[in-house]
């Protein structure tokens, strides 16, 4: 009886190191994300205590590849610049005349190229993408936090950063939206579909 304990209680490990084993080459191997455009966006907050200006911009591309053995990520993801809108048509119109210059830039983008940290199989994982944002023309450094909550075929992540407009030579709108600081926040909330490489 306790020999057949023993063997139960062996192949029950094995069955479990088995299991983790396959989790683990499930997350190892290559991911391809296809983000949904009627789901991913973002959305951006301007402004002070006194008076806060939001809005958003919508998806127009996005694909990523992900290797978790690596920590490496590549793709981009390509958000319409002339899209983007707070409510008020006369102050989205100064906007995307004096501060974005849409018609002459009309894309944000960010190209990752790295993660710093672990995702999990299952649940919510907190890491770091670096990688490269495009916004007015230029190209700018980043190392953003991002939430990531993967499944079998479908997964959704959100990052929030700051954007500081002037110093990455766009007009400081204050003119257009009161006093407000010298950073936009932009929260990218992203839902896409999973496979394998092909």
């Amino acid at each position: 009886m306790i020999r057949r304990t023993v063997r139960v209680g062996y192949l029950l490990a094995a069955v479990y190191l088995i299991a983790a084993a396959l989790n683990s080459a499930s997350v190892a191997q290559e991911v391809v994300l296809h983000c949904d455009p009627a789901q991913t966006k973002a959305d951006f907050t301007l402004g002070d205590p006194l008076h806060t200006v939001r809005g958003n911009f919508h998806l127009k591309s996005g694909e990523l590849h992900y290797d978790a053995a690596a920590q490496k990520i590549s793709g981009e993801i390509v958000f319409d610049a002339t899209s983007g809108q707070s409510g008020n048509g006369s102050r989205d119109r100064k906007m995307h005349k004096d501060v974005l210059e849409s018609a002459r830039y009309p894309e944000i983008s960010f190209r990752p190229d790295q993660v710093q940290g672990t995702v999990a199989p299952t649940g919510t994982s907190n890491v770091q993408v670096h990688g490269m944002f495009r916004i007015h023309g230029a190209e700018h450094e980043i190392t953003a936090p991002a939430e990531v909550t993967p499944g079998a075929d479908h997964w959704d992540f959100t990052s929030h950063f700051p954007v500081p407009y002037a110093k990455w030579g766009m007009k400081n709108p204050s003119v257009l939206f009161l006093r407000v600081g010298n950073s936009v926040d932009l929260v990218v909330h992203g839902s896409c579909s999973a496979a394998g490489p092909r």
